[in-house]
């Protein structure tokens, strides 16, 4: 009993290390970045697969910097074990392609420096075989401690038999027994959250967030991670899965709706298995608060990184104010400035897309600024949406970004946020590594509004250099698909050269609502 309250006090006050140090992020030495390489409505290119469609990009990805590729679920509907190998659900391949398909697309990957992460989603299931019978209580979604009645008998579709797959890999067959919860009575063709009770039940878990009094339920048919036999073969599934596709680490789906005492179990198994010790995890933990993340990581006790949801609200909200917002507090409240070693920094996902479940799209006049943010200062490890980059919504900015970022993103930062609407800053490079660093202005501001000038110090060493912006024009430009004509205004502007003074110091310049990315010409 001594010992559990010691470890209880130990989680409530330890201050975790830094989480990125402590795992691999990437194949190679130089700067680390992370691409979401999917979209809720993804579609390959006409006659492949999905995993075709990454297999083939693998090469271009790498040519821009990227380390490693965050993959969609590759699993089939919600079917752990089967990635594409069995006849069931409708299909053999799963929506991305075949087992085969992706096997060769991360070995591709692999071959070309990226490493890959599994998108796992543990929170609930979806698409059950058949229905069973059973005793539940339906509670207040906005409150779901307080129950609206006496238990009752429901029908839910909670059995999943895997007639496909069989006992190959997994012999546990699902039943209700194995949940919590889920949102829909077959009986009386109702939507609601019950919560399942009777023999062997135990309600919703406490290790979770408190939001709506117990955040345990989200969606779907909500897993009870207290069973023996879940953990179990979620603990098995990771050495599996691992194993089986070469992958890295994780990214863990819906964080604060799942027991974190499993969570954290799940982890530590994964990094258990030899070569795996120092395996990637970044969750999922959706809240605008810098300080509930925090107590979130206290309490995981595991070195896990954390996306930073309060620095995308930042981003969006500077794109909703437009020239009213003062980009000094861009990174006001965002992980990245608390705990920059924690931090994933991305600008959008495939949640935040416009008609999502979290939808907080960032306009395409302010997400160069973001990605500038992102990809081109030191702190965190940054993340590119598979949306910006390819098809209608691809900015051409964006892949120069992350090649500026392999080439030039080096060495310590002086920050120029001396102005409501233009901020700057520089990295002085890392001459062991032969990188000479790199001049940022971004800003606000209207297509009527002038450029702005910034009087930056770059060092003794660079006197009398000239200096070249990589967004002065769009020749050499390698975005895929359409670029967003709504962005194109200012990427053409801030051309011309900055020579530095024999004190070390030029004026550049940058466009209103745009990037400008200065770079000594002869490193080019």
């Amino acid at each position: 009993m001594v010992s559990q309250w010691f470890a209880h006090l130990k989680r409530l006050f330890f201050k975790p290390k830094p989480a990125l140090d402590q795992m691999v992020t990437g194949s190679i030495a130089d700067n680390h970045l992370m691409v979401q390489f999917f979209e809720w409505e993804s579609l390959p290119p006409e006659g492949i697969s999905w995993w075709k469609h990454f297999e083939n990009e693998a090469p271009w990805l790498a040519s821009l910097g990227c380390t490693q590729v965050w993959l969609p679920p590759p699993n089939k509907a919600m079917v752990p074990w089967d990635l594409g190998e069995f006849d069931q659900k409708g299909s053999i391949a799963t929506r991305w392609g075949t087992k085969a398909e992706l096997f060769n697309a991360t070995f591709t990957a692999k071959a070309h420096g990226i490493d890959t992460l599994i998108d796992a989603v543990l929170n609930h299931k979806l698409g059950a075989d058949r229905t069973e019978r059973f005793q539940a209580v339906e509670v207040d979604p906005n409150n779901r401690l307080v129950d609206l009645g006496p238990p009752q008998e429901i029908e839910g579709w909670t059995a999943f038999d895997f007639p496909g797959r069989g006992d190959k890999y997994s012999t546990l067959k699902w039943t209700q027994e194995h949940f919590t919860g889920l949102d829909w009575d077959q009986i009386t063709k109702k939507n609601g959250i019950y919560k399942i009770v009777g023999r062997g039940h135990k309600g919703w878990s406490k290790n979770v967030d408190n939001e709506f009094g117990n955040y345990d339920y989200l969606l779907g048919i909500d897993i009870d991670f207290r069973h023996e036999a879940v953990r179990q073969d979620f603990l098995a599934w990771s050495e599996w899965i691992l194993k089986e596709t070469g992958a890295g680490g994780f990214r863990l789906d819906a964080a604060k709706h799942i027991d974190r005492e499993f969570l954290r179990e799940f982890v530590r198994h994964a990094r258990k298995q030899p070569g795996y010790e120092h395996a990637f995890v970044v969750a999922e933990f959706w809240i605008d608060s810098v300080r509930a993340i925090e107590r979130y990581m206290s309490k995981l006790h595991a070195p896990v990184s954390m996306f930073d949801v309060p620095l995308h609200h930042n981003f969006f909200r500077a794109s909703e104010a437009g020239s009213d917002y003062d980009l000094r507090t861009i990174l006001d409240g965002s992980l990245v400035q608390r705990r920059p070693r924690d931090a994933v920094t991305f600008v959008d996902n495939h949640d935040t897309a416009v008609g999502c479940s979290l939808e907080s799209w960032v306009g395409s006049d302010f997400k160069p600024i973001a990605y500038a943010l992102i990809l081109l200062r030191e702190g965190g490890h940054p993340c590119v949406y598979h949306a910006d980059i390819y098809g209608p919504t691809a900015l051409p900015q964006v892949p120069i970004l992350m090649k500026a970022r392999k080439q030039y993103a080096y060495g310590p930062t002086t920050d120029y946020f001396d102005n409501q609407h233009c901020i700057a800053f520089v990295r002085h490079g890392d001459s062991a590594r032969q990188r000479q660093g790199c001049v940022v202005l971004c800003a606000t501001g209207t297509s009527e509004s002038t450029p702005f000038d910034k009087e930056i110090d770059v060092g003794l060493q660079h006197a009398k250099s000239s200096w070249k912006n990589l967004l002065a024009s769009t020749s050499g430009e390698t975005a895929r698909g359409d670029a967003s004509s709504e962005s194109s205004g200012s990427f053409a502007a801030g051309a011309g050269k900055v020579v530095i003074s024999d004190a070390g110091g030029g004026i550049f310049t940058c466009p209103p609502q745009g990037v400008a990315v200065w770079v000594r010409e002869e490193t080019r």
